[in-house]
C-alpha cells in the first residue's frame, strides 16, 4: 500500500491509507500523508498515534500464530518445539518488509530472544522446517486448516474471523524465554493522504471510524478491538471470544520508531540468516 501511494505521490488516487506498523510511520516518514487528527483521536493511547498527528489507530488488533487443532492436541507452546521434526515443512511464515505480519514475525523474535542476533539465529535454524516465505499471511490460514501446514502466521482479528469457516484453525502465541507468551498490538491504522483528491470526504471518513458508535461495534461487526480508552469493552459474542484468547498473554510494546528507522537493515540481515 504505501509503494503504491509512493507511486502515486504525484497524482494521488486515495483520500485515506490504512495499514499497519511499521508502515503506516513509513509512509508519513515519506511525506504521504497530511496532518489530521480525527474527533475522539484525543482517546486514542499514546502508543498508538502519531506525535505529528499524521495517523490514529482507529481498530486495535494483536499479532499471533494459528495452528491446525486436528493434527495437534494442543498449540506448540515455545518457539522452541517448532524446531521439531514433527513440523518439517509444516510451517510458514509471509515475508517480513512485504507482510505486516510477517515483520511481526521479526519484531516478536527481536523480542522474546532479547535481540536481532538472538532472533535471526533462531529464524536461521527453522528454516529447516519451514516452506519458504509468502508475500501474502491471509493465505497462510486456509492452507494451515486443510493441514498442509501445522503453523502459520498471522493476526487475531483476521484469523478469529477465519475461525468461522474454517473449523480446524486455531490461535496461539509463542512463549518467549522465560515460558510467558508474548504478543504484541498491531492496529490498523489510518491518515489522511497528502494532495487526497476528496480531502473532506477523507476526515468524515476518520471521524467516522473513531466515532464512539462504531468502536462499541468493532467487535461484533469487525471481530477486532476498539481503538478507543473510553469505549467500554462490548459483550458480544466475538467480544467474549477475544478477551478468552487474549486471557493470560502478556502484550508488549515495540520500539516502533527504531523498527521504522531499521526495517530495511533488519530485513536484509533476515534475508541472510535466512538465506530468502
Amino acid at each position: 500500500m504505501v509503494q503504491r501511494a509512493v507511486r502515486e505521490r504525484g497524482n494521488p488516487q486515495a483520500d485515506v491509507l490504512v495499514t499497519l506498523p511499521p508502515f503506516i510511520q513509513q509512509a508519513a516518514g515519506k511525506g504521504l500523508l497530511q496532518t489530521y487528527a480525527p474527533a475522539g483521536a484525543d482517546q486514542v493511547a499514546g502508543a498508538d498515534k502519531a506525535p505529528d498527528g499524521t495517523w490514529t489507530s482507529v481498530v486495535n488488533n494483536y499479532f499471533g500464530f494459528v495452528y491446525n487443532k486436528k493434527e495437534l492436541k494442543q498449540p506448540p507452546k515455545t518457539w522452541d518445539e517448532l524446531l521439531g521434526s514433527r513440523y518439517k515443512n509444516k510451517i510458514q511464515y509471509s515475508t517480513p518488509g512485504v507482510a505486516g505480519d510477517g515483520t511481526a514475525v521479526l519484531v516478536k523474535a527481536m523480542h522474546d530472544f532479547g535481540g536481532k542476533e538472538q532472533a535471526l539465529a533462531y529464524l536461521k535454524k527453522l528454516q529447516a522446517n519451514n516452506v519458504g516465505p509468502s508475500a501474502s499471511t491471509g493465505k497462510l490460514a486456509p492452507k494451515v486448516d486443510k493441514g498442509e501446514l501445522l503453523v502459520a502466521n498471522g493476526d487475531v482479528q483476521m484469523n478469529h474471523a477465519q475461525t468461522k469457516t474454517m473449523p480446524h484453525l486455531g490461535i496461539w502465541f509463542p512463549a518467549g524465554t522465560d515460558g510467558r507468551p508474548t504478543t504484541f498490538a498491531l492496529p490498523y491504522a489510518a491518515g489522511l493522504v497528502t494532495k487526497a483528491p476528496h480531502s473532506a470526504n477523507g476526515r468524515k471518513l476518520l471521524d467516522f471510524m473513531l466515532a464512539r458508535e462504531q468502536q462499541e461495534e468493532v467487535s461484533a461487526i469487525g471481530g477486532g478491538f476498539p481503538a478507543r480508552r473510553d469505549v467500554k469493552a462490548a459483550t458480544d459474542a466475538n467480544a467474549t471470544a477475544l478477551a478468552r484468547l487474549m486471557d493470560g498473554i502478556e502484550v508488549f510494546e515495540p520500539d516502533w520508531n527504531d523498527i521504522d528507522k531499521n526495517l530495511s537493515a533488519y530485513v536484509e540481515d533476515w534475508k541472510s540468516a535466512t538465506g530468502s
